[in-house]
Parts: C-alpha cells; structure tokens; sequence
C-alpha cells in the first residue's frame, strides 16, 4: 500500500512541475520568415529565433507567420486571410518594410481612434484588435524594428537599400520603433526594443563592406560609416559582405546567427516568465 501511495505521489509530483503547453504565433516579415528558410540566405544562418527560443523552452510551440517582405500594413489589410489561429502568446515584428517603402507612419491618434489601414499606427490597430478577437486573454509581445545599414539581397544584388542612418520620404525607422513603444505602453503589452535595447547598432550589423575604391577601382574594405558614400553597381559589382562581413547581421538587414541570438535572449526574458 505504502509503495502505491508514494508512486501516486511521484506521478502527481510530475504533473504538478510539469511546464503548461503554450501556444505561440509569430507574426512577422522576412526577419521571421527565414526561420523556416536558411536556404535563402544562402546558409548563412542556421536557425531563426523561434526555434532558438523553443529549444530553451520545449513547452513552446511556435507557428510561423513570417511573410517576406510584408509591412505592418499589408499585415492588416490581409489580417483575415491569414490563418490566424487561437493561442497563448503572440509576437509582432513589423515596421522595417515600412519603413523602406516609404508608408506613412501617422500618429498615434490613427491607433487610438482605429482609423484604418493607411498609416502604420491604424495597421498596427486593426493586427492588435485582431488577436483580442482571437484571444482575449493572450500574451501580445511587440517588436520594434532593428537598426539597419546598406542592404543588399544574397540572391538578387539589385534589392538593395541603403540603412537608417538617414530618412526615407521624410522618416526615420527610430519613429517607427518609438510608435512601437508608445502602442504597448498604452495596450500594456511587452516590447522587445531591439532599435534601443538589443545593443545592435549601426557600428556592429556589419564588420565592414567590400566596395572598389572609387579613385583606383581596387576592392577594400570599408567599415561604417566610411561606406556611405561609396558607391554600390549592382550590375557589375562583387557581392559586398563575404562570410567574414557579417557580424550582427550577414547583409546589413537581417539577422546572422549572432544577432539572433540577442532577439532570442530578449525574447526569453519574457516568454520564462509565462
């Protein structure tokens, strides 16, 4: 009898420090697309930050809504062609895209006044009411967008783009990251503030860019900010970040293994906590 008693108590013992199964959508742009796909970064990274996060935390189960590409406003106008189900947390990792497609950001009044998808502020609006209709007592987690310098795409040199370092049509990506703060201030949500906080500045994203030296045509190495004026020919020009460029990310945009590993550190501080 007294062996039954204890194998019961052993078992309810296990039960009761068993870690609650959770749920978690991932919503995102390219930065949570690759997670599934680090073929298209031509290996350069080995895992994104959700698998990065549910190996510390087994009990986490993610589904990835990374849409490559996609801002926060396209996010809002697809909103319910989506999929989007039902969970226990979800994350939002928009703003860059929209950023370098020159969207206006609006004010805050668009997000308080649910003023709809022209401006990021609504978007953000429609996306957030959006999971309060899917669960009302979820965990809603915002990330702002990172700092950037010159992007130039792996497999297509032509999609490029220069950093936040400078204003597109008038706005600063910082902008964008402050709404992102100003939104979960008010919503009482969680922000991962990777623009301010994560320590990826424009200094460290990349360790320099290979670019001909303008007067003699020979490749250097130019580190940031000497790189800025130096001009970038898509049609005719090496690929800018070898392997050995990368640092905090491996093309000036996204996130090499190092840097993901800071989104996932953060990320963690967080979801430990559910």
């Amino acid at each position: 009898m007294k062996k039954i008693v204890l194998l019961l108590t052993l078992i309810a013992l296990q039960f009761a420090f068993k870690p609650k199964e959770i749920t978690w959508v991932a919503i995102g742009d390219s930065i949570t697309y690759l997670n599934e796909h680090p073929d298209e970064t031509g290996n350069r990274i080995t895992k994104g930050y959700m698998t990065r996060v549910t190996e510390k935390l087994p009990n986490i189960h993610y589904t990835n809504q990374g849409h490559n590409g996609w801002t926060a406003i396209r996010i809002a106008t697809e909103i319910d062609k989506l999929g989007l189900t039902k969970a226990d947390v979800y994350s939002v990792f928009l703003g860059t895209n929209d950023w370098w497609g020159s969207k206006p950001l609006g004010t805050f009044n668009d997000y308080e006044q649910n003023t709809g998808n022209a401006t990021v502020y609504g978007a953000f609006r429609t996306i957030i009411n959006k999971l309060h209709s899917l669960n009302g007592e979820a965990k809603i987690i915002l990330i702002t967008p990172m700092q950037r310098v010159d992007f130039v795409y792996i497999n297509n040199f032509k999609n490029n783009a220069f950093g936040s370092y400078k204003e597109k049509a008038g706005q600063q990506l910082e902008q964008f990251a402050d709404a992102i703060n100003q939104i979960g201030k008010y919503e009482h949500c969680d922000v991962v503030d990777l623009y301010h906080k994560s320590g990826m500045t424009h200094k460290n994203l990349v360790k320099y860019k290979r670019l001909k030296d303008p007067q003699t045509g020979i490749y250097r190495n130019y580190s940031y900010p000497k790189f800025i004026d130096i001009p970038f020919n898509p049609e005719t020009d090496e690929y800018p970040y070898p392997v050995e460029a990368g640092d905090m990310t491996y093309d000036g945009l996204h996130p090499s293994d190092k840097g993901y590993a800071i989104i996932t550190d953060m990320l963690l501080k967080l979801m430990k906590k559910l």
